[in-house]
Formats: structure tokens, sequence, C-alpha cells
């Protein structure tokens, strides 16, 4: 797979694959990030301090110190043009979801604009297997795709100030879960209890890139049991 080459400042480099976001350039470019993480925790590449993938580009953060930028091309190399296709992917995860009532407040405007009844928006989100493509925007935020394209649609016009915590949206052809209270423009069909972002834990985020998604609709009352705010 060609790729372009920029470089960030004395810092950094970053190898972009492809114009577009697709399932087989993020597995490409997660592969690579996964083969040179493992070389690093195997103490190879000196020089290079960590790698960074995003959808469709991997930024290799480098020691100017200790290498060039064209030396860090050429560790890199090797790693570009190996075979993917046995790679494994990360966890597979299945998150509780509760599209109903105050949790879902887009869900009856996003079927109505998808020409969908709001069951069938559940069905279709609920039943897709989603790739994490990157983490971003904010600290265990991740960015899940591929949405079906039936619900694609463009951010809302005016974003929300506040957005809660747990809140599972849908923009443009991607899903992701709000792991904290933040603005956005996204529109929200449900919410799930779990915990994205744990600064108490050796790893704080939850997701990683190359895991993959799965939500899993609950009533209410079920949401409310598992928060622990059933009456």
């Amino acid at each position: 797979m060609q790729c372009r080459v920029l470089h960030l400042g004395d810092r950094g480099v970053t190898f972009e694959f492809g114009n577009e976001i697709s399932k087989a350039v993020n597995h490409h470019v997660l592969a690579i990030h996964s083969l040179m993480k493992e070389a690093l925790a195997q103490g190879q590449l000196n020089g290079i301090i960590e790698t960074v993938p995003s959808f469709r580009s991997l930024t290799i953060h480098y020691d100017p110190l200790v290498l060039y930028p064209d030396e860090v091309e050429g560790l890199v190399a090797p790693f570009l043009d190996q075979d993917f296709s046995a790679r494994e992917s990360g966890k597979l995860w299945e998150f509780p979801c509760c599209y109903e009532g105050e949790f879902a407040p887009d869900l009856e405007e996003v079927a109505k604009s998808c020409g969908l009844s709001v069951s069938e928006v559940i069905n279709i989100h609920s039943a897709q297997c989603y790739d994490v493509f990157m983490l971003g925007f904010l600290p265990g935020f991740g960015f899940l795709g591929q949405l079906d394209p039936r619900l694609v649609l463009p951010r809302r016009s005016e974003p929300r100030t506040a957005v809660p915590k747990g809140s599972v949206a849908i923009a443009d052809q991607l899903t992701a879960v709000y792991p904290s209270q933040s603005p956005g423009g996204w529109h929200l069909i449900g919410r799930t209890h779990i915990e994205f972002f744990d600064l108490s834990k050796e790893n704080p985020a939850l997701l990683q890139a190359g895991d993959q998604v799965r939500f899993k609709p609950v009533s209410q009352s079920e949401f409310l049991r598992l928060t622990g705010e059933a009456s």
C-alpha cells in the first residue's frame, strides 16, 4: 500500500495511507502499529519513542538526539510492506445500551431523518460489530466504524454544550461513546453505564485501536438497575 511521508518538525514523522476512511486502510495502519509496538517492547528501534495510529495514518515520535528524519524512514520501511492478512484483531467488547427515553434524546429525530422507525434504528445500530479505528477528541473516546449506510447523517447543525457521560452517538460514518461530559455535535441515540476512562488503572482507556465493539439493547429499568439508580 502506497504512503505519503510528512515530517512534523524534528520530532515526528507521519506515514499517511490513502485518502479515505475504510476498514482495509485502518487495518493496515494498526497492523504496522502493532508490529512496531512489539519491536519497541523487545528493545529494538532505538530512538523511536512511540507510534500513534489514526484512521489512515501512523505518526512516529522519535528522539532527535538519536535519529535523523531519514533514519526514521529507514527504520519504518521494513514494516510497511508485510503481509498483514493473518494479524489478529484486538478485544471484542459488548456494552449494554439503553435506547429509551431521556437516554436517547435524538433517536426519534434520527429515525425520521433516515426514513426509518425507532425500532429499525435500534436494530440496525445494535446489529453491527464496530471496529475501533482510533482514539481521540477526549481521553478514552473511540471512533467506531463503519456505521450502516442507512444511519449515516451529518453532525447536528447546533452542537450541545454538554453531552452526558456515557452517551452513545452517531455522526457521518461513525458511532462513539462519550467517556465524560463534553460539548459535542453528534446525534445521541442511547446511553451506556460503562467506564471508558479510569485514571486509577494502569491503562486508563478501556478501548484500544483494533478492538471491536457491539451494543446490546437494554430497557430503561434494566439500565437503571445496572447504574444502581433503580428505585
